[in-house]
């Protein structure tokens, strides 16, 4: 919603100032300069990425679409998800959540909570370490070792797929550039046409510049930029599920190891002690 909102008004400030000014729309519109740039920065985002990468960056396009989807109402869900899990283990123990982790799309107690459920790095991520947990690993030290490096990973998957939008939108004005001196060259070879060719011819030359920019710094930065923040917030998710487990391996109480994890959380995000504890008088196993 946002990203639509932003891209209106980018367009709309660019193109309603060049018409409030007296311009004409029609100049702006020069098939050929879009095809070299455009279809240059396609070649480049081919070329500078493995096939893997070029998938996961068109796809994650659409984060950026939806915005981030670990709000407030996400974060209460998970917190209540955590707490019904560890009462669980602690009254009928660890190994009673084997059903659950061995099939978790098959789970009863993970179904309850549609946002967790429909995380499949974050359900993945709780339910191997639970299952860590099932198989007698209990030194939380070397469990958060563990976490930071899945996590550092996650990092990094995340950096490249944002470095391949980067990378196409700092190349842009470069291509603009290339797209306007291809014009320059063909206004030069029509050098004796009178001053109202060459002024159309010089004006469709500056258009591939004009546009080079204005995609560069206009639209694909934000995308990029957008797309970093969606990644950082999945990532803290991830990690206030980390917090939780951490806790609950250490020993303390469901409630206990529901704060610690509630801590994790920035402020825009963590619901209050009230909120959680009114949550939690609601929570079954």
């Amino acid at each position: 919603m946002f990203f639509i909102v932003g891209i209106v008004v980018v367009l709309g400030s660019v193109i309603g100032g060049f018409l409030a000014a007296g311009g004409h729309l029609h100049v702006l519109w020069q098939p050929f300069e879009y095809i070299i740039i455009f279809g240059a920065a396609a070649g480049l985002f081919i070329i500078g990425n493995p096939g893997k990468v070029l998938m996961v960056a068109v796809k994650a396009f659409g984060r950026v679409l939806k915005g981030p989807k670990q709000d407030k109402t996400a974060y209460l869900e998970l917190l209540g998800a955590m707490y019904a899990i560890f009462k669980f283990a602690k009254t009928k123990g660890d190994l009673a959540l084997e059903p659950h982790l061995d099939r978790p799309q098959e789970s009863s107690l993970f179904q309850k909570y549609p946002k967790l459920f429909g995380d499949h790095h974050a359900l993945e991520f709780l339910c191997d370490y639970l299952r860590l947990l099932t198989l007698g690993t209990s030194n939380p030290h070397e469990l958060e070792s563990l976490m930071d490096a899945e996590l550092e990973v996650h990092r990094q998957e995340h950096h490249v797929v944002v470095g391949a939008w980067t990378t196409v939108s700092d190349a842009m004005p470069a291509l603009g550039i290339v797209a306007a001196v291809l014009g320059v060259i063909h206004t030069m070879g029509s050098i004796s046409e009178p001053p109202e060719v060459l002024g159309h011819l010089i004006g469709a030359a500056l258009v591939g510049t004009f546009s080079g920019v204005l995609v560069s710094y206009g639209i694909i930065a934000p995308v990029a930029r957008s797309m970093e923040s969606s990644f950082v917030a999945e990532t803290h998710y991830i990690e206030c599920l980390k917090a939780g487990l951490l806790a609950h391996m250490q020993g303390y109480a469901p409630q206990v190891s529901v704060e610690f994890a509630r801590k994790n959380l920035n402020s825009f995000v963590r619901p209050s002690f009230a909120e959680v504890d009114e949550m939690l008088q609601n929570v079954t196993i």
